[in-house]
């Protein structure tokens, strides 16, 4: 009795919407990364360097969501009834993997200036193209925020979360540069390079407890489960209901459930009640909501899930 939502109009436009997030912000990492790094080259700084590599980092970063999103959206085949939504848990994984690599040879390099300083060159010039960064990064930002607020991407979310570090790191940049042409100290730029570093890191390990939730089928928070009984107990005909099953991949939520009906209902009226409840939880859910409903006798004694997971015999 699966019932998939039916809104085509409004799943085309998520997809679209998705792909030119991810190619925008594809095109935008490999500018950014070109400016950073001239920066870098110019001036000698290891914050611009951080900054530089945090943005490389991001150029990949955006390349695996592009291909994660673009996979994402394939329809169920033979090999994968579910879909291929947990694609996008899987390039957020690689996002983070690529973050955390990066953030602890930063660390090292940082930790290698501290111990011998080198003076800094051109600092203007790196201001000027730092804080043309900073705008841009805060451009993708809110791009992307709006993006995932209409789509809920878990992919174009982890990316988001990139840029929200790069938004950071650009304004660590800001200061480290600032810091050290006021006051001639060698080390601050060095200093910096290591915080920001352990804020990459940080961002890593946010990122991928977001993506382990969808790829070892994390169920759906406590309260959004008591407004699906509630839902599929509100609908005529249910006598009570056991065994709820959810979790969530990409933009699209799957919830299984056992529902108990009276014994002596002729299976065209319990598949009639199924269907009605069914749908009651596709409304209920944002997105695309994957509703299956087993239809089953009210007081039926049976081995329950929710036994098992209670610890009960």
């Amino acid at each position: 009795m699966r019932r998939p939502a039916s809104d085509l109009t409004s799943a085309d436009r998520a997809h679209r919407l998705k792909n030119l997030s991810a190619q925008v912000t594809l095109a935008a990492a490999f500018v950014l990364t070109a400016v950073k790094l001239t920066g870098w080259l110019v001036t000698g700084s290891m914050a611009l360097m951080a900054s530089a590599v945090d943005s490389l980092v991001d150029a990949g970063a955006s390349f695996v969501t592009l291909v994660g999103v673009r996979y994402a959206q394939r329809p169920p085949d033979h090999d994968h009834r579910f879909g291929h939504g947990k694609s996008e848990a899987v390039a957020a994984f690689t996002q983070a993997t690529f973050l955390a690599g990066a953030a602890f040879v930063l660390a090292f390099e940082s930790v290698q200036r501290l111990v011998f300083p080198i003076p800094l060159e051109a600092l203007e010039v790196g201001v000027v193209l730092i804080a043309g960064s900073l705008l841009a990064a805060c451009g993708l930002v809110a791009m992307q925020s709006w993006v995932v607020e209409q789509t809920g991407s878990t992919a174009i979310a982890a990316d988001r979360a990139h840029y929200l570090t790069d938004v950071a790191v650009n304004s660590a940049v800001l200061v480290a540069l600032g810091v050290t042409q006021v006051t001639g100290w060698t080390r601050a730029d060095p200093a910096f390079a290591l915080a920001i570093s352990g804020y990459m890191l940080w961002n890593a390990y946010s990122i991928v407890g977001e993506a382990l939730e969808q790829l070892l089928d994390r169920e759906l928070p406590p309260d959004e489960r008591e407004r699906i009984k509630d839902a599929v107990l509100g609908c005529a005909g249910v006598r009570d209901i056991h065994d709820l099953r959810t979790r969530f991949s990409g933009d699209r939520t799957f919830v299984e459930y056992h529902l108990e009906v009276d014994p002596g209902l002729t299976v065209d009226v319990g598949h009639a009640i199924g269907d009605a409840t069914e749908i009651a939880v596709q409304r209920l859910l944002p997105g695309v909501v994957e509703a299956t409903a087993h239809v089953e006798p009210y007081g039926i004694a049976d081995a329950r899930l929710d036994d098992a997971v209670a610890g009960n015999p």
